[in-house]
Parts: C-alpha cells; structure tokens; sequence
C-alpha cells in the first residue's frame, strides 16, 4: 500500500474539520433562534412600550406596541412588502423628523401596487408595531462580517390615504434555516471526503 501524500491529505482533513465545525455551529444558531422567536411571539401580548430611538433594537422590543410623533417627513423609501389583504406590492417607508436633534425616524405607511405611487402624507402621531429597517445584507455578508445594525421602524397599523394596511409583523416571516444550513455543511464534508478517497484510488491505480 502506497504511503498517504502529507500535504494534500492534511488540507483535505483541515478543509472537512472546517465544514463539520460549521454545520455544528449552525445547530447552535438554531437553538438561539428559536428561543427568539419565542420572545418575538411573546412581545406581541405585552403592553405598549416607548418608541426606541437607537440602533440595534433589543430583543425584548422586538414587535411590541408603541407609538411616535413625526414632526416632518424628509423622505420616502420603497421597499418590496405585503399588504394586510395578502396582496404583494411596494411598502412606503417615511423618514420623519423627530425634532431638531435626533436620529429621526422610520414610519411604514402601507402598500401598494403602483410602483409610481407618491404619498402625500405630510407626518402626525403614529401607533403601531416596532419592527426594523428592511436587510439588505446578503447570507455571506452576514457571515464573514459584523453586520451593520438595523435602524428601528414603526410599523403603523393605520395605512396613510391610498395604502393598504402592511401585514402586522409575526414570527412566521422570520427565516430559520439553520438546520438546513448545517445539513449542507455535513453533505459538503462528506462529499469532499469521498472525492479526495476516489482521488486516492485512481492514483494508487496509475
């Protein structure tokens, strides 16, 4: 039997250790979100809360009541989103004027289906959900770098005139793929496994 090459035998080992170590962290994350989403469903029965004003939002905020003052609406944001009804369309997103400091604030206003649409909301008192800004930050992104927190959002549960009601915030809208995640990373080590065996195979044969 022909001697095992070192070095290609070590970074096949050291690349499949890296792989399992993953997938096992993933199982963990797994673990993590759910407990967090338990909070997230729980935060939904409790009483209104004051509106955070500060990135990141606490857990403990996460999808509770609350209410906030736009003085004046600097900005609009269009985002992909659904309506109450379940229909899809363009969420409008007001960027408020708090007062004369202050980071301002973040007022989902509805939905709708014309992509040219222009509210004509001009700002008021506003009740809701407390949510977060939309992610735009993609999976390996999220993975490899510290990702930049999300600036709260009112979620109001009164559309502005010609939106529809966006759909309340609910734990089934948050993704939990982690067990999925992990599955991957094992089939990925156990894949290069296999090939770098069948590798060795056809060398020993030649």
């Amino acid at each position: 039997m022909k001697r095992l090459p070192l070095l290609p035998t070590l970074l096949v080992a050291l690349a499949m250790a890296g792989m399992v170590a993953l997938g096992v962290w993933q199982l963990q994350r797994k673990g993590e979100k759910e407990a967090l989403l338990a909070l997230y469903a729980a935060n939904l029965r409790k009483p209104a809360m004051a509106f955070p004003r500060m990135a990141p939002v606490p857990h403990e905020a996460m999808f509770r009541r609350s209410s906030a003052l736009c003085l004046e609406v600097t900005g609009w944001i269009k985002e992909g989103g659904r309506a109450r009804s379940g229909q899809t369309g363009y969420r409008q997103i007001a960027a408020c004027r708090t007062g004369a400091e202050g980071p301002g604030l973040l007022v989902d206003l509805g939905v709708t289906r014309d992509p040219k649409f222009k509210p004509e909301w001009k700002g008021g008192e506003v009740s809701g959900w407390i949510t977060t800004e939309p992610e735009h930050e993609s999976f390996l992104g999220r993975l490899f770098t510290r990702p930049t927190p999300l600036r709260p959002l009112l979620l109001s549960d009164r559309a502005a005139p010609g939106l529809e009601p966006t759909q309340p915030p609910g734990v089934g809208d948050i993704p939990n793929n982690h067990l999925a995640y992990a599955v991957q990373w094992f089939l990925f080590a156990g894949i290069a496994g296999v090939i770098y065996v069948l590798a060795l195979k056809r060398r020993g044969k030649g």
